[in-house]
């Protein structure tokens, strides 16, 4: 039995780009063009089988995570979920744990799959962009109804019946404008750890969707909410973007593909056994293989993903890399290399300008949030200290002063009202 030499995620996908909502800004629901005969979206039993034995075998450690994407991977139904636990506990190695995440909007979601979910153990993301009129500002049926209050009732549901659940946020055009009431709204209905993921699409004319997020406005609101959490929730609710940044501080390798130095160990298997290099390149260009003619772990040590992996940090302009950012960024996601840099070389970050404002403003905090962890010193002790110099800080500020926390905003539009209430 070979292993692969590193470890890897699997973003697979048994029903393809199949999904019961239309969300305005998804970007794999077009990959149904891929397979224009496909009869069915749905991976066949002894694919399924396969992949399973073949990820077992292939994962390096004793832990063994499968992810199960889409699309929209509820709509295959609770008997198909059975059907792969069954399967994973068949072909399960003595002593080893197999582990289940499985990335959903929640909408099919019923008491059955609440208990289901519960017994196996499985991690669950939730889709929720915030309060209901900018959730519902891209996240529809096919019959353009909207969904924030199912997605709601599916929350409670998972929260009910104790369920691991992070919430993913898409933060676009709309929800951008509002950081406090998106990131307030997610601590009133109890969230434990959230995931804010920036949307950028392509537009035909090489430039951006009207959806995307505005580069500078994205910094701003990573921002906002980074001065109330660093103050009040350090330890109550889990921020994976901030966590992320605060891994260099501690002496930590970057744990997600889009903030590491390289990538290419996040891949995507789609319903017919098809390979792709990331779930964002799924195309032609970065079809790796099938997995019923190759070995999943033979394309994971394959010289083009490892290529793919690679280019990520080759392909880096100067800009990027003399940035004194740069640990913490590391470029960013190659699919959002599509601006130019001031001196006009080719694959600049679209959202470097407000990565970069987040980045330099949340350092000096993290640096000594780090240094905090590392003496073994309680948080809510470092919480307390930071809102102590705010308000050492505010006795000083004018009202058109910059604001002591750090929000960017004038001292009178930001908390000014609160320190004196």
């Amino acid at each position: 039995m070979v292993t692969a030499t590193r470890e890897f995620q699997v973003m697979v996908k048994p029903i393809g780009a199949v999904c019961n909502l239309d969300c305005g800004y998804c970007y794999y629901l077009g990959k149904k063009d891929l397979y224009p005969h496909a009869g069915a979206f749905r991976m066949a039993d002894d694919l399924l089988e396969s992949y399973i034995v073949q990820h077992i075998e292939a994962a390096p450690r004793e832990s063994i995570l499968f992810s199960w994407h889409g699309g929209e991977p509820t709509v295959l139904g609770l008997d198909y979920f059975r059907r792969i636990v069954e399967l994973q506990r068949k072909h399960r190695p003595a002593g080893r744990e197999i582990l289940n995440g499985i990335q959903t909007n929640g909408t099919l979601l019923d008491e059955d799959w609440g208990r289901f979910l519960a017994a196996e153990k499985f991690y669950v993301g939730l889709s929720i962009d915030g309060p209901k009129e900018l959730h519902d500002r891209y996240r529809v049926t096919k019959g353009e109804k909207t969904t924030h209050k199912q997605v709601l009732q599916a929350f409670r549901l998972l929260q009910q019946h104790r369920v691991s659940c992070d919430v993913l946020c898409v933060v676009h055009h709309h929800n951008v404008r509002q950081p406090t009431a998106v990131y307030r709204f997610f601590k009133d209905i109890g969230v434990e750890y959230l995931q804010f993921l920036p949307l950028v699409m392509r537009a035909a004319d090489h430039g951006v969707s009207t959806e995307t997020v505005p580069a500078e406005a994205y910094g701003t609101f990573l921002c906002t909410i980074f001065s109330e959490w660093i103050r009040h929730d350090i330890g109550r609710i889990g921020v994976q973007n901030f966590d992320e940044a605060a891994r260099p501080f501690l002496g930590m390798e970057h744990a997600l593909c889009v903030s590491r130095e390289t990538c290419g160990d996040v891949v995507v298997v789609e319903h017919n056994g098809d390979m792709y290099s990331c779930d964002h390149f799924v195309d032609r260009e970065h079809r790796l293989g099938n997995i019923r003619e190759t070995p999943l772990v033979e394309m994971l040590e394959s010289p083009a993903l490892r290529e793919f992996g690679r280019n990520k940090r080759d392909a880096l302009p100067r800009y990027c890399r003399e940035c004194e950012v740069l640990a913490l960024c590391n470029g960013g996601c190659p699919k959002d290399r599509l601006a130019r840099t001031p001196d006009g070389e080719a694959g600049l970050n679209y959202l470097c300008a407000g990565l970069k404002h987040f980045f330099s403003s949340s350092a000096p905090y993290l640096q000594r949030m780090a240094a905090f962890r590392q003496s073994g010193e309680p948080m809510e002790r470092f919480m307390q200290l930071v809102r102590s110099e705010d308000a050492q800080a505010a006795r000083q500020a004018g009202r058109n002063d910059l604001c002591p926390c750090g929000s960017g905003r004038k001292y009178k539009k930001c908390c000014l009202g609160k320190l004196s209430a």
